[in-house]
């Protein structure tokens, strides 16, 4: 059911649609050199296969896993060879492309550079990431985007209605609520609709009357489980939101981006991990109970375990997100690892030397320093810091939860030393 024109391609309108960049230059025969790239099943080997068919030029493909450099010269030649002798382009379909080593890539620059080959790649990652920066600097990206459930509807009913490729020479009946799970459960890829539709026409055995009818039950039968792609892409993307959700403090769309990575297969350790981090660094101080609560859900998950650690997970994403925030705690490192780095390394004053040690007097480590607990409070105004960087203020208490006790502490503390 692979569409074979334009007309019947699925999809991706934002890029093919009427009077757009990349069908002008398909139907015009001038597309260039370019990198497809999106989910699976959302129509990328499909429309290079639409340009090979309705272009003058020779087409070849590689995929990138299976060939090497020996087969792409090959490939190469004949093209060179072709444009010499009968100015006849040639496009270079490769799929999987950015599985290319960069050997592989740099023996495709120089016919690129001489268009020897219009280069078209198909790829489920990021070219910008995944890929050598000199190949896709010579190519445009048309991104693919997961197509919508009415775009898979519109292939799964072609699929019923083609007696040629499809299922049109069989009596199927579809029930609305079956075409509605199977393209639910696609998820934006057309290919696991279709795989879907197969298994269940397949293996339903036509009634009394030669009817195969297919219903929800058997829809999702043959669906299985929702797809859920995460690349390497995808699962930063999403981490990156679930960490935004946090710090936003808004717990419905933590729990969700933690559901979706959970449920893609991503390792709980690394919600886990993310959950310590962020108890320091949008919590901190102004609720020191975070950090108890995300090292606790960690305890729980390597103790008990998943399925049953959601639990302990959930209950620390609700935590953070419910607590009042202070990023106080990375400013001050920051700025604290910030001097270490630049600042002038001089002696430790003599009052904040190591006494521990005999012989340690006689140097004079120790003289003039003053031992808190023996004055009011259990505070003495005393110099601590460096030399080279007293003054600086790392830790700025934000007036949030249990910071707003420690602001006014250091508000105190700050008269003192003024003596007001």
């Amino acid at each position: 059911m692979r569409p074979r024109t334009l007309d019947e391609f699925v999809g991706q309108q934002h890029i093919v649609g009427e009077g757009k960049l990349l069908r002008r230059a398909i139907l015009s025969d001038r597309l260039q050199s370019a990198i497809f790239f999106g989910p699976p099943g959302t129509g990328k080997t499909t429309l290079a296969s639409i340009i090979a068919s309705s272009t003058g030029a020779a087409f070849a493909k590689l995929n990138a896993v299976s060939s090497g450099v020996k087969e792409l010269r090959t490939i190469l030649d004949e093209a060179g060879q072709r444009r010499l002798l009968y100015g006849q382009p040639t496009y270079l379909l490769l799929d999987e492309c950015h599985r290319w080593s960069k050997t592989q890539s740099d023996a495709l620059l120089p016919a690129l550079e001489k268009g020897v080959v219009r280069f078209i790649g198909s790829t489920t990652e990021n070219p910008m990431i995944a890929m050598t920066s000199a190949i896709v600097s010579r190519c445009r990206v048309f991104q693919f985007y997961p197509l919508t459930t009415a775009d898979i509807e519109r292939a799964v009913l072609a699929a019923l209605a083609d007696a040629e490729r499809g299922f049109g020479a069989l009596d199927v009946q579809l029930e609305p609520e079956a075409l509605s799970t199977i393209c639910s459960i696609a998820n934006g890829d057309c290919r696991n609709a279709l795989n879907a539709l197969e298994l269940a026409v397949l293996t339903t055995p036509p009634d009394a009357g030669g009817t195969i009818r297919i219903t929800r039950e058997i829809a999702a039968e043959s669906s299985q489980r929702k797809v859920v792609k995460c690349d390497e892409q995808l699962f930063y993307d999403m981490l990156s939101a679930f960490c935004k959700s946090l710090r936003g403090g808004d717990t419905d769309a933590a729990l969700a981006w933690f559901a979706r990575l959970i449920y893609a297969g991503v390792d709980p350790r690394i919600i886990a991990r993310r959950l310590i981090a962020h108890a320091s660094e949008d919590v901190g101080l102004a609720n020191p109970q975070a950090m108890v609560q995300a090292v606790t859900a960690a305890q729980s998950l390597e103790l008990i375990g998943m399925p049953e650690a959601r639990l302990s997970l959930t209950q620390a994403i609700i935590f953070l997100c419910e607590s009042p925030k202070s990023n106080a705690v990375v400013c001050a490192v920051d700025a604290a690892f910030s001097d270490a780095e630049h600042s002038f390394d001089e002696p430790v004053p003599i009052h904040l030397r190591d006494t521990s040690y005999s012989g340690a007097k006689k140097l004079g480590h120790g003289t003039g320093y003053k031992y808190p607990h023996d004055y009011p409070g259990h505070w003495v105004q005393q110099e601590y810091m460096p030399v080279s960087i007293r003054g600086h203020r790392y830790y700025e208490p934000s007036d949030q939860g249990a910071e707003a006790k420690i602001r006014e502490n250091h508000e105190r503390r700050d008269r003192a030393r003024r003596g007001e």
